[in-house]
């Protein structure tokens, strides 16, 4: 039954060649070989392995270029391309066949649907039209290959891919395989299924899971002038005589800025958690 043979590697009997292709059966079925995967031809009636599926122009082949995606296998591959009646086309490695992940298994809401270079975790399931369609890993598949993060990973830079969206927010599994979960209110937008996003690890659960944020740190959203503040600050034992109610000359003697700007910058640098005000001083908090 030719759904037994695709997506599988089989052994195929050479039965004929022309200009470009060997052939060969498998109980029955001829498959095509592109000559330019052999190293040398084979004799009629010798055997022949490879990789069984249907390619683009609906015409079996099989190829000695293994993927490493299979029945009940999962492994990464790269989206190409979408059609919105369809679903999405991943590239596992095969000569000329994209294989197709439906509609059905994606996120109704269609810009959340991968894009050309996300990144999808799929496994190949064969229909009784013998159709090949690529199958999502289950959160389960993700939990039995995930490593346990370790404590000292908070606050590190990570590169994750997103494989589940929910309300609750977005899961992602780490280049380490560690997986994370970015609430809500820790990114700026919804990330697509399939996307690789930066990361900064914000903590790190007891079951060795991340909690993570796509937000930039405090300091990487404020300012130059709160940036220079801060800098001068680092130089000056983390304490300088200026609040926004020292005068205009002096701040502009020591900053080169305008109060206006100081205040702003220093209402901002408040307001990340950066500095403090006290008794005529401006206060680099202790945590930075």
């Amino acid at each position: 039954m030719l759904k037994k043979l695709l997506g599988h590697e089989v052994m195929a009997t050479v039965t004929d060649e022309n200009d470009n292709f060997v052939f060969a059966q498998v109980e029955g079925d001829t498959f095509r070989i592109d000559k330019k995967e052999l190293l040398k031809l084979p004799k009629m009636g010798s055997k022949i392995k490879g990789f069984a599926y249907v390619n683009d122009s609906h015409q079996l082949q099989i190829t000695k270029q293994i993927p490493k995606v299979g029945i009940d296998q999962y492994a990464w591959g790269t989206v190409v391309g979408s059609r919105k009646d369809l679903g999405v086309f991943v590239d596992i490695g095969l000569p000329n066949k994209d294989i197709v992940v439906s509609l059905d298994d994606l996120s109704e809401l269609r810009h959340l649907w991968p894009q050309t270079g996300c990144k999808l975790m799929i496994s190949l399931e064969v229909d009784d039209q013998n159709r090949m369609w690529g199958k999502l890993a289950t959160p389960e598949m993700f939990n039995t290959i995930k490593v346990l993060a370790k404590p000292n990973m908070k606050n590190k830079n990570v590169t994750a891919t997103v494989y589940r969206l929910k309300k609750v927010g977005t899961f992602v599994i780490t280049d380490h395989y560690n997986l994370g979960f970015i609430h809500p209110s820790e990114r700026e937008q919804e990330p697509r299924l399939g996307e690789i996003v930066n990361a900064r690890v914000i903590g790190v659960k007891e079951d060795g899971t991340l909690n993570l944020s796509t937000r930039p740190r405090a300091y990487e959203a404020i300012s130059d002038d709160a940036q220079m503040i801060l800098v001068s600050l680092q130089h000056s034992n983390n304490v300088l005589p200026f609040t926004d109610k020292s005068s205009p000359d002096e701040i502009k003697a020591y900053f080169g800025i305008s109060k206006g700007q100081f205040k702003r910058a220093v209402g901002h640098l408040m307001k990340a958690g950066l500095v403090k005000q006290s008794d005529g001083l401006l206060i680099l908090n202790e945590q930075n």
